[in-house]
């Protein structure tokens, strides 16, 4: 089940957000209110997948009693064999055919006739978003961030709540600890969870849903008939996509959290209008990027130790963030093209970038833009001679295809609004401000029904629909 369905928004979410203020806000029973969201998250999640619900509770259930084991006693080999565990379970569903393929390969080498057969698993959906969860829960009762919860079914509701568990925003336990007992629901948290959710909504179907088809018509053609100028349309095409796709998607989990009291950090601060990757890191799926330096790359020593082990360790990281995206190679090469860049950066060029802005802006812009490529392309041949086609494009400016025919007028208008609103737009208005007259205003709830009247019709006329993040 998706946010942006007609089940979710008119079945779904009316009957969870009645029966859970009916629970927790007309007759204060807590725990039941607990109890019911979890219930209704097992549902979300085996509705698509009505099978591994069976493996997410057992994975909840492994992570619970080593939870508890280490609140007993703190003893390094429960944390190894959980992290064991989880980190066998993404190898299994997520990567055993990858490695497998990978294992072949080196073998054919040598012995053609020796051969694995390769495992065909279909993968979970958000297996890397709720194993991540889990670990975190148990890596916080061993460093005393976290008390070990008693209670399974808390445990369960923090790692299966819906509005994180497909695709994040990946939520750390002791962010959120209190609020699963002590959280109050207020009427301010709910008028600014359905106002979130609703531009969430939007520019997933309005925006990112439009753009999906014309990068999906671009990346079609054959390479003979993709030019430079359309191979560049492109590229911007999918990082506004994959922007409005993903930011939406957990504008809609931080919204809907808000409706049920709970307040998820932020993942997005416009990261197109970063300076440096190091930046960009920053601004785009936060959560992410928190996880892996909370996680991996303080307890190898962070900063702390030598120059080179630093550098080791920050590579290591976006290797671990390329992998964890997919079981691809293109995945794992974009995980080591950033790496390179943000060691990059740790040196003189860091420097140089700091002192122009503008100059870093751009530079950024143009590495994520090529990055994007090796992201969206997982046929690496196919992603190298896009890359080569855009970094020469007056060699490629005959084509068999019209422009008009892949990319509509329709799709040109939301190019457009998406580079306004992805921060030149917000920024023109603190600069002006006339932010603070547009919360809350009678404009801007016209303004959200006349988006969510469109959404609708949209998702009325059976519109293309995926989340990009979904499959990681």
């Amino acid at each position: 089940m998706v946010f942006s369905s007609m089940i979710f928004l008119w079945l779904f979410l009316p009957i969870v957000l009645a029966g859970y203020y009916l629970l927790d806000v007309c007759l204060h029973q807590r725990g039941l209110s607990n109890l019911f969201l979890l219930l209704f998250s097992l549902v979300f999640y085996a509705w698509g997948e009505p099978i591994y619900v069976l493996l997410m509770m057992g994975s909840i259930g492994v992570n619970w009693f080593l939870g508890r084991m280490l609140g007993s006693r703190k003893q390094k080999w429960i944390l190894v064999l959980d992290i064991v565990i989880n980190i066998g379970l993404l190898l299994v569903f997520k990567y055993a055919g990858f490695i497998t393929r990978g294992v072949n390969r080196l073998l054919a080498v040598f012995d053609p006739a020796v051969q694995f057969a390769v495992p065909s698993i279909s993968l979970p959906i958000g297996i890397s978003f709720f194993t991540f969860q889990a670990l975190s829960y148990v890596v916080d009762v061993y460093r005393g961030e976290a008390e070990s919860q008693k209670s399974i079914l808390k445990v369960a509701l923090y790692i299966s709540f819906f509005p994180q568990l497909i695709a994040g925003p990946i939520v750390r336990y002791h962010d959120i600890a209190a609020e699963i007992d002590g959280r109050k629901v207020t009427r301010e948290d709910v008028s600014l969870g359905i106002r979130r959710f609703l531009y969430g909504l939007a520019k997933k179907v309005l925006v990112a849903n439009v753009l999906a088809k014309g990068v999906d018509n671009l990346y079609a053609l054959e390479l003979q008939d993709l030019t430079g100028a359309a191979a560049w349309i492109a590229a911007v095409m999918y990082a506004l996509q994959i922007y409005y796709d993903f930011s939406g998607y957990s504008d809609m989990a931080i919204g809907l959290g808000r409706m049920f009291g709970f307040h998820f950090l932020e993942n997005f601060q416009y990261p197109y209008l970063s300076a440096s990757i190091s930046e960009f890191w920053r601004r785009w799926h936060i959560s992410l990027g928190t996880w892996f330096r909370e996680y991996v790359y303080i307890p190898l020593g962070g900063n702390r130790i030598s120059l080179g082990r630093t550098r080791l360790n920050l590579f290591l990281v976006f290797l671990l963030t390329g992998i964890w995206h997919g079981a691809s190679l293109n995945y794992l090469l974009w995980g080591v093209y950033y790496g390179i860049f943000i060691l990059m950066e740790r040196g003189r060029f860091g420097k140089i970038l700091s002192k122009k802005r503008w100059i870093g802006m751009f530079y950024t812009l143009m590495v994520v833009l090529l990055g994007w490529v090796l992201f969206r392309l997982e046929n690496l041949h196919q992603a190298v001679s896009v890359l080569g086609i855009m970094l020469t494009p007056w060699a490629h400016t005959v084509s068999g295809y019209a422009m008009g025919e892949m990319v509509t007028p329709q799709m040109l208008l939301m190019l457009v609004l998406g580079i306004l609103g992805m921060g030149p737009m917000q920024m023109m208005a603190k600069h002006f401000r006339v932010d603070g007259l547009w919360k809350n205003s009678l404009v801007e709830t016209i303004v959200l029904f006349a988006m969510f009247a469109m959404v609708i019709m949209s998702l009325a006329g059976g519109t293309y629909n995926p989340f990009i993040y979904f499959k990681f």
